[in-house]
């Protein structure tokens, strides 16, 4: 296996977290105010319940305040909004994260856009996807925002590059798409529906991956030297085993690329430390500081 193909996941969301404590310690000393990150978890999703850990988790790390509210799967739709806008309220909160998915009886667009846009971490409201689109400062939804670090960090000019990006979902999907264009790459998005999605992906120099279907791509489809980013998350059994997998097949596809995430990982880890990292950049808005460049965290 060639070590140099792949992109380390943990070693560089290690590197952005050490940079989010140490900005985060000026922003302390400078104003003596913490910043607060929120996370609601309504019911008993194990999936959920483990991400929610690992959060509250590297939130401590950084020396960020952590705040849990844990709501019973049954809660009325009513008494998640009275908690949001309670926190929307709270001056010792700057960032608002509500973890997906919730119930079915909650309306979960009703939900994120009640969290007020400064405090909307996860940047699924409303307004911080218009600004994303219309190349406003906003804040970006997690995972593109990893996946795009770690695009400036192996490859910081994509200008004419064909990007290929699997998958058209409001959480990943829609915001790379945003994402690639700002860094100049051409992009194409594929879904389900896509036809001769093989042909597509053969002509990709970076795609990103995002459908949720386990080893959907095959190692022929890599064009030579491609980059391959790999953000789905697939429990499978194999030889009697759980294993986790991702939407391409590494094994196959390490062949061809030139880099590439494994999974577990690669983008993984780096979503959490872009949720710490919006966190941190919101709460120099909110304590009226001078607002921190993302380059600082590319270098």
């Amino acid at each position: 296996m060639d070590n140099n193909k792949i992109i380390d996941g943990k070693f560089i969301s290690n590197q952005i977290r050490e940079k989010i404590k140490f900005f985060g310690n000026k922003l302390i000393e400078k104003t003596g105010k913490k910043p607060g990150l929120a996370v609601v978890l309504v019911g008993e999703n194990p999936a959920s319940r483990v991400y929610v850990k690992n959060k509250i988790e590297k939130t401590n790390e950084v020396g960020f305040n952590s705040i849990e509210h844990r709501l019973d799967e049954n809660v009325s739709e009513e008494k998640l909004l009275d908690l949001v806008n309670l926190l929307n309220n709270d001056s010792n909160v700057q960032g608002i994260l509500v973890q997906l998915p919730l119930p079915k009886h909650i309306d979960s667009d009703k939900v994120l856009d009640t969290i007020l846009p400064v405090k909307d971490v996860d940047g699924f409201h409303a307004e911080n996807v218009g600004k994303l689109w219309s190349g406003l400062n906003s804040l970006v939804p997690c995972t593109p925002l990893g996946c795009s670090i770690l695009l400036k960090k192996i490859s910081p000019d994509l200008s004419g590059k064909k990007a290929v990006i699997i998958g058209r979902s409001n959480i990943v999907g829609k915001p790379m798409a945003s994402l690639l264009l700002s860094m100049n790459a051409t992009v194409t998005i594929a879904h389900s529906r896509t036809k001769n999605i093989e042909q597509l992906v053969k002509s990709a120099d970076v795609l990103v991956a995002a459908v949720g279907i386990p080893e959907m791509v095959k190692g022929d489809w890599i064009k030579e030297n491609a980059i391959v980013i790999d953000v789905g998350i697939n429990r499978i059994e194999r030889e009697g085993k759980r294993v986790l997998v991702g939407d391409v097949d590494y094994e196959e596809c390490l062949n061809n690329a030139s880099k590439i995430t494994p999974v577990p990982g690669g983008v993984g880890p780096m979503t959490i430390a872009c949720l710490l990292l919006n966190t941190l950049l919101t709460s120099y808005l909110q304590f009226n500081e001078d607002p921190i460049e993302l380059s600082s965290f590319l270098e």
